[in-house]
């Protein structure tokens, strides 16, 4: 049978790839326990302040994949799954890495020269193969947190600068963003203004909106200030809810490649 007998046209909608990052306590955990029945596999202890199902805290990485596997082979009802956080699963995948090569520092891993953090992809692979299966095989959103840090940015068309982006190593910051449909930034929103600092100098000031310190909001789009992308026509803010954000995705058409800035 030809290949052009199996072209396919049209939207295929399937449960999104969420990475939603940003500073402690910002409230990245809390919007995970929004999504229909979520269950959370904690690698960092942080959920006993929120009203949630969870598995047992994570000791290592075998530990994520066996509760990935329990969601893909037995009977449940949830409909998301949150692995929270990232970076501390980094951490347990770098442990794993460094027990493979009987060392005590990645950076010493098969000898050095970087090699650590690429056999760290194999085990991130693994990882995303079952999330995949969660998705494909049992309709399961999958939600991905992870705590925020400052880079700087080298931009050939500019001088370089600061944005946030997730808390991991370059290579597996890159692997996870790729294959996500969305990397959401969460953070309050700011307005700056200039003010005079004596002696004719200026100083930037920033003012929060809102109250609380700010109304939190996510970043969909990336741009100077943060790492973020979207495939799903997102407009460029939208408040830290889940409400709110499956309301604007019900409301965009997809269109491919749009608002994959970052």
């Amino acid at each position: 049978m030809s290949l052009l007998a199996n072209v396919q046209r049209g939207r295929t909608p399937r449960p999104p790839r969420l990475l939603v990052y940003g500073t402690p306590g910002i409230g990245k955990s809390t919007f995970g326990s929004q999504t229909p029945k979520p269950i959370f596999i904690p690698t960092e202890d942080g959920l006993d302040e929120i009203d949630c199902a969870k598995f047992p805290l994570a000791a290592n990485v075998e530990e994520v994949i066996s509760a990935l596997k329990e969601l893909r082979t037995q009977q449940h009802d949830y409909e998301t799954v949150v692995l929270d956080s990232l970076d501390w699963l980094e951490r347990l995948i770098w442990d794993r890495v460094c027990a493979e090569f009987s060392v005590k520092n990645i950076e010493k891993a098969d000898g050095g020269y970087a090699r650590g953090y690429n056999h760290a992809l194999t085990h991130w692979r693994e990882v995303i193969d079952q999330l995949n299966l969660l998705r494909s095989q049992r309709g399961m959103v999958i939600m991905l947190i992870a705590h925020a840090k400052v880079e700087k940015f080298e931009d050939p068309e500019a001088p370089p600068y600061d944005r946030y982006s997730p808390r991991l190593h370059k290579h597996a910051s890159a692997l996870v963003s790729e294959w996500c449909d969305a990397v959401l930034f969460a953070t309050r929103k700011f307005r700056t203004q200039s003010e005079d600092a004596g002696f004719g100098r200026k100083r930037t000031v920033a003012h929060a909106i809102g109250k609380d310190g700010g109304e939190r909001i996510l970043r969909t789009v990336g741009g100077p200030s943060c790492v973020a992308k979207n495939r799903f026509g997102l407009t460029e803010e939208l408040p830290l809810s889940w409400g709110a954000f499956i309301n604007a995705l019900s409301n965009q058409p997809a269109t491919p490649g749009a608002n994959t800035n970052g």
